[in-house]
């Protein structure tokens, strides 16, 4: 065996890490600024802080290699759009008065300008903002960010690495600006775009980057012979720059498939690949084409979207493996840390014992650098850690909480008669007319209203013991009937209860499940400054009791009109839970599945007559490969019907998507079988609706005419160019008015402004159609 030089020993290293800080200081600055209560010189040191104490964390932790350029105010492929010069023409004026508000803009909008689309990055809960390109669009290098935070890495002595987008999965992820045919390929301005990553590279280099990453995680998607070609030309030019770093190319999230021989030839000096996602496939590809000789390999090991320990036997045996692959082989997560918690050891309200089988992102920093050390200096090194991780991994799979004998034979008794509706569609759409006697354009929300800060101090009363629960539950009674009132007052024709009682749409749920465990620090960011604390699915799931029945039915005591049961769906509980690694997720589908079906048959016996169950995550747990497709939307439209199919057919049942490419899951959409499905539209401009039609969808849908996302309020006439527009595609009798999702995280001011509008332009709409 050759031996290793010193400069080839392995490091730790990371892609990312946790933004937010420890109290989600970040979230606080941001928000304040938009408020007016913080400044903008306030905002900058806070996040300046916050990237300090991070980079000081890892350094601290033994992460010998830190990144930089991964830190970003809201996003960051918000933030390679700036760096490329790519600002929207609707922006331009913002963004030439004052950056950091002109920044905002394109990610929230503004009254009078709309914002950049968001959608979810890849198949994670984490929402990017969507560059808008045309052939018209000229690239202009702005690398002051990036400099910057490098700088700052080096000024504390450490070793850093910037992390860009890499060019290609940047154009793959943009889309036609507003105005732009749909059939142009923003993948065509690649030779336009890479002088300006030549640029920022230079840039970085003369800042001092040893290395810089380029980020292609779009390379792990299916691709097609032209889009390997731009690849490989890109990289090709970008390594024959002279003046530049060098440069690490990064995948991740599944296997790289037949980009990797591109990639493998590449003059680059590195690749960063995932070997937890698709370990076996990425390292017999990796052999296949004799490995990276002379090169540098980050070999992501450790689970960076998930939050159980690492199995570091089997670890450093994939690592040994990668040694005779690679001049040098580094330790890493296999992606970004910023898709989970920051730290596990903040848990006081966990089982001890259970806390031992999670590792947040310090925990996972641990384990990186216990395996390069490892690598670097052998076993008997880290003797102890691996005695203390085998009885770790021991404990948890010997737990009863991982296993209940009566809910794994109740899943195996399942039939497929139990996932159908007793009638078709449309003998179910006719008793649904004439059981809820419903307008044309019937407008409804998604149905949570906003969670005021009222709310949230009585949940933390609750908690403190500042109130007593009769209190707290008087208080959630009196947001539910001003919710009902406004609605009934508006106009609304199917009400929600607003959902005050919620603290977040599938916590709330988990926290009544069994299986479950719920963090209390455990925040990782979704967009913007939305975080969420994802719920840990640890065991098997089973419904003690009824969870949503009892607010529901208080709030259709009070109107006339019908109130819908809102759940939500089998996948989303599942996608923005971290789940078990232990259990097929179509095992653990199923087993939500049956539980919610023993909460919509209950909403049902209670008089409900519209019940909601939302799937959002839906599209965006799709395998990012079309080969592993067929069995995932198999487990995942069965699962969302076995929840809904038990109910009579005058029972209506809604689903609700947003901000996802929904033209990849139309079929899937269909085989749900739900009766109507409302749809994130505003920001696509209707394309789903368009998307809808040309496959022939055949029931009723609502795709949104008020996007939520933005603190803008749309006009009257506004929603209502928009539902006209979604008349070309879905006819009057089949098409529903609503927001894009719901409205928790909007004010009341603007809430009720956009709603008012929405139902003054269905009404407007309404008078405009032919009479029957």
């Amino acid at each position: 065996m050759t031996t290793k030089s010193a400069a080839a020993a392995p490091r730790a290293t990371v892609y990312g890490y946790p933004r937010q800080g420890p109290d989600r200081e970040l979230k606080k600055a941001v928000e304040g600024y938009w408020k007016g209560r913080v400044t903008a010189d306030a905002l900058r040191q806070t996040a300046a802080q916050l990237r300090r104490d991070n980079r000081q964390q890892l350094a601290d932790a033994g992460i010998q290699e830190v990144p930089t350029g991964d830190f970003s105010l809201y996003d960051h492929v918000l933030d390679t759009t700036v760096m490329v010069g790519a600002i929207p023409e609707r922006h331009r004026e913002a963004v030439a008065a004052d950056a950091l508000d002109g920044y905002f803009a394109m990610a929230r909008g503004t009254q009078d300008v709309a914002p950049l689309e968001m959608t979810k990055w890849f198949d994670t809960n984490y929402h990017y903002l969507v560059p808008e390109l045309g052939p018209g669009t000229v690239f202009t290098a702005d690398s002051t960010q990036q400099v910057a935070q490098l700088k700052e890495a080096l000024a504390q002595g450490l070793t850093a690495r910037p992390v860009l987008v890499g060019p290609v999965t940047y154009l793959l992820l943009a889309k036609p600006a507003p105005g732009v045919p749909a059939d142009f390929e923003p993948l065509t301005l690649l030779d336009r775009l890479l002088p300006v990553y030549a640029e920022v590279l230079a840039d970085l280099r003369a800042a001092g980057a040893e290395w810089v990453q380029l980020d292609e995680p779009a390379l792990v998607q299916d691709r097609t012979p032209d889009e390997l070609d731009a690849a490989e030309r890109a990289y090709r030019d970008l390594g024959a720059l002279t003046d530049r770093p060098k440069l690490l190319v990064a995948s991740y999230f599944d296997r790289l498939g037949e980009a990797l021989p591109v990639l493998a030839k590449a003059p680059v000096e590195g690749l960063a690949l995932d070997f937890t996602e698709a370990a076996a496939v990425n390292l017999d590809a990796l052999a296949a084409v004799g490995g990276l000789p002379g090169k540098r390999l980050v070999a992501g090991v450790v689970n960076g979207r998930n939050i159980w320990i690492n199995d570091l036997q089997k670890s450093l045996s994939t690592l040994g493996t990668l040694l005779g692959l690679a001049d040098r082989v580094d330790v890493a997560a296999s992606c970004s840390l910023l898709h989970v918690p920051l730290d596990a050891a903040a848990e006081r309200e966990i089982d001890p014992q259970i806390v031992r089988w999670l590792a947040f992102a310090r925990q996972k920093t641990a384990e990186i650098v216990t395996l390069a050390k490892a690598l670097a200096q052998g076993t008997d090194l880290i003797a102890a850690e691996l005695s203390a991780n085998r009885a770790a991994l021991a404990s948890r799979a010997g737990s009863p909480l991982t296993r209940d004998p009566a809910v794994r034979a109740r899943a195996e008794a399942v039939t497929d008669a139990d996932g159908r509706r007793s009638q078709p569609y449309a003998e179910r759409s006719a008793a649904q007319r004439a059981h809820l006697g419903l307008p044309l354009l019937p407008t409804t929300t998604i149905g949570s209203f906003p969670q005021t800060g009222e709310l949230r101090t009585a949940r933390a009363d609750l908690r403190a013991g500042r109130i007593d629960p009769a209190g707290y539950e008087e208080r959630i009674r009196t947001e539910i009937r001003e919710v009902i009132s406004f609605q009934e007052k508006t106009g609304i024709d199917v009400l929600v209860h607003g959902e005050p009682e919620r603290n977040d749409m599938v916590q709330y749920f988990a926290e009544q499940l069994t299986g479950y465990l719920a963090t209390q620090h455990g925040w990782v960011q979704s967009y913007g400054t939305r975080y969420v604390r994802p719920p840990v699915l640890a065991g098997d799931i089973s419904r003690p009791e009824p969870m949503t029945v009892r607010w529901t039915s208080y709030a259709q005591s009070l109107s006339d009109r019908p109130v819908k049961g809102m759940l939500t769906g089998p996948v989303t509980m599942l996608a923005w839970s971290f789940v078990r690694d232990d259990l097929p997720l179509g095992e653990t589908a199923r087993q939500v599945a049956l539980a919610l079906r023993e909460e919509v048959d209950d909403l049902e016996a209670s008089g409900t007559s519209v019940i909601q169950v939302d799937e959002p995550a839906l599209r965006e747990t799709l395998p990012l490969r079309a080969a592993d497709r067929a069995d995932y939307l198999a487990w995942a439209t069965e699962a969302f019907r076995l929840t809904t199919s038990g109910v009579r057919p005058e029972t209506q049942i809604h689903t609700h998507m947003c901000y996802a490419e929904f033209g990849d899951i139309v079929q899937a959409i269909d085989d749900l079988d739900a009766d109507v499905i409302s749809l994130e539209a505003a920001r696509s401009h209707m394309q789903v609706a368009r998307e809808l039609a040309a496959h022939g969808y055949p029931r009723e849908a609502g795709p949104g005419v008020y996007d939520i996302h933005s603190p803008r309020v749309p006009s009257a006439e506004e929603a209502a160019e928009l539902l006209r527009t979604g008349l070309k595609a879905i006819p009057a009798e089949r098409l529903w008015v609503n927001p894009d999702c719901g409205l928790k995280t909007r004010g009341w001011p603007e809430t009720r402004a956009s709603l008012e509008n929405l139902v003054a332009a269905a009404r407007t709409v309404r008078a405009e159609l032919p009479a029957s």
